[in-house]
């Protein structure tokens, strides 16, 4: 099986991908194309699904740059590969060609942003926390110390899990509200004393209020498409001891 990441037509000659979990070489709990590492899946299968990734981007796999994602709002800018161990952050930010800027979710938003005009291009992992903390604006602010410019940038949110599957309880309901309450339109009433929090829909308002010039969903959701997406929430669910990651991916 070949691979099938979700492209956006806004973002036209930016080389770039959603993956999902077709043509990977993991099997059992990780079937189809784990990227992540952190996972407990065979760590020659994770490199060889990393592989296949950027042989798909026309890259080679050490031009492929990964943070140790830790929810936090920090974003990174790189001019080349990392030396060591590399940085707790949650996007990555260049504007060098032929680096392959990748972030890996299981239900959090993978953003991939490009200013064509500027030559600058970021992925952004964009949970909850990351999001309320102001990740995507982080992002958008380490672009524009690179020449790119809000209005000329476009973002696009990937794969995430949607309103319907992501249920949450009064606490987390509380945080937002003591963080915005205009934010509480957000959510929608569940079962009982349950919300649904609207992921997507939260990140695009970010994004648009941070002014940029473009942005849009891709549509899918994580959680309720188990044949093309891992889903951290499903697993849980399910009561699988771990879960695949999808990888995200741009470059110049």
């Amino acid at each position: 099986m070949s691979l099938a990441p979700i492209t956006s037509d806004a973002l036209p000659g930016i080389c770039h991908g959603f993956f999902t979990r077709a043509g990977g070489a993991s099997s059992g709990i990780f079937a189809g194309l784990n990227c992540g590492y952190g996972s407990s899946d065979q760590t020659e299968a994770v490199a060889l699904n990393r592989a296949r990734v950027a042989q798909a981007l026309g890259a080679d796999p050490s031009a492929m740059m990964a943070l140790h994602q830790v929810h936090s709002a920090k974003a990174v800018t790189i001019d080349a590969p990392f030396d060591g161990t590399p940085p707790r952050a949650d996007a990555l930010v260049t504007a060098v060609p032929g680096l392959v800027l990748t972030v890996l979710t299981a239900d959090c938003q993978p953003v991939l942003f490009a200013d064509p005009q500027a030559g600058v291009v970021a992925a952004a992992h964009a949970g909850w926390r990351g999001t309320l903390d102001g990740v995507l604006e982080a992002t958008i602010e380490a672009m524009a110390a690179l020449g790119a410019r809000p209005a000329a940038t476009v973002a696009i949110v990937g794969p995430t899990i949607s309103q319907r599957n992501y249920e949450v309880g009064e606490d987390f309901l509380e945080t937002f509200r003591a963080e915005d309450p205009d934010s509480l339109r957000f959510f929608a009433n569940g079962k009982g004393d349950r919300f649904l929090f609207d992921l997507p829909g939260f990140g695009l308002h970010r994004l648009r209020a941070a002014g940029i010039g473009h942005a849009e969903w891709c549509g899918h959701c994580t959680y309720g498409d188990p044949e093309r997406f891992f889903s951290y929430r499903r697993s849980v669910h399910a009561g699988e001891v771990d879960y695949g990651r999808l990888i995200s991916a741009i470059r110049l």
